[in-house]
């Protein structure tokens, strides 16, 4: 097997785990609505986060995660230089084709690298907004552009919706997270809740829990709101994807609202007849 070879097999296996992963996701169907040279450009997006953050999620020792996303950094810097790393030919096109910066790869990148040096836990809201813009708001500048949505309201929907959206998905996963030993719940919301544990399962087991995830909903809800008022500026065609992405994550945050907080927790998510449905509407109307 060639040297080009070794490096290109786990990009391409990157892409088949990310096609797997978005095929019952809102992205997948905001993804399948767009023309053939967007959509291809947003999967390799896709493709790059899931490469990235199955390395700052993985069971390598710390050191050894923060080496692959090194890697990852050299190969960005290389395609800013005008070089293509080996199996980076498709996502080297889209990066030229739409003007992708890739000061917004380095920040997602930033973003991976606070998930791979230590376990996040109760962080305060400076930090946490620091991340979501990282690893959510950084997509979003990267997707925008693809999109075709102008500079100035690019810039305002990728910081809005990508918070809504990650807020939204910190709710969804508190136990997940809080099993792998993380809490993403910002301290300022938990101490509101008069709850003084950082403990991931402490917290996620607080009979005050609902109390700090209500903090987090009404930022959630304050960022859809605002994300609401950009894409109503924007042209229908370029907004569909958003708007698909926006009205799924809403659906979910006030599912998750609805469930409640209480122990035992029900995992929240969205069918597929839910996601064709949002998808279908926001195509056609």
């Amino acid at each position: 097997m060639s040297a080009g070879m070794v490096q290109t097999a786990p990009i391409a296996e990157s892409k088949r785990a990310a096609a797997a992963r978005a095929g019952g996701s809102s992205f997948y169907f905001a993804m399948r609505i767009l023309p053939r040279e967007q959509r291809e450009a947003m999967f390799e997006v896709y493709a790059f986060c899931k490469a990235v953050d199955d390395i700052a999620d993985g069971d390598l020792p710390r050191p050894a995660r923060q080496r692959r996303l090194a890697d990852w950094r050299r190969k960005i810097q290389a395609l800013d230089a005008g070089e293509t790393p080996a199996g980076m030919e498709a996502l080297a096109r889209a990066k030229a084709r739409f003007s992708l910066r890739s000061e917004d790869f380095l920040a997602i990148l930033e973003g991976m690298e606070m998930d791979a040096a230590e376990d996040i836990r109760a962080p305060d809201l400076a930090t946490l907004d620091r991340y979501c813009d990282r690893v959510a708001s950084a997509v979003g500048r990267l997707s925008v552009r693809i999109f075709g949505i102008g500079e100035q309201d690019g810039k305002s929907l990728a910081h809005h919706l990508g918070r809504a959206l990650q807020l939204t998905n910190i709710l969804r996963d508190i136990d997940e997270d809080a099993a792998a030993g993380r809490l993403y719940l910002p301290r300022e919301a938990l101490q509101r809740a008069g709850i003084a544990a950082s403990d991931p399962q402490a917290v996620a087991s607080d009979p005050a829990l609902g109390l700090a995830c209500d903090f987090v909903v009404a930022r959630a809800r304050e960022h859809f709101a605002k994300a609401d008022e950009v894409l109503a500026r924007c042209p229908r065609r370029a907004a569909r994807a958003p708007k698909i992405m926006e009205a799924a994550y809403r659906q979910m945050l006030e599912a998750l609202v609805r469930r409640g907080w209480a122990s035992p927790r029900e995992r929240v998510r969205l069918g597929r007849a839910q996601l064709l449905r949002i998808a279908l509407r926001h195509a056609i109307l």
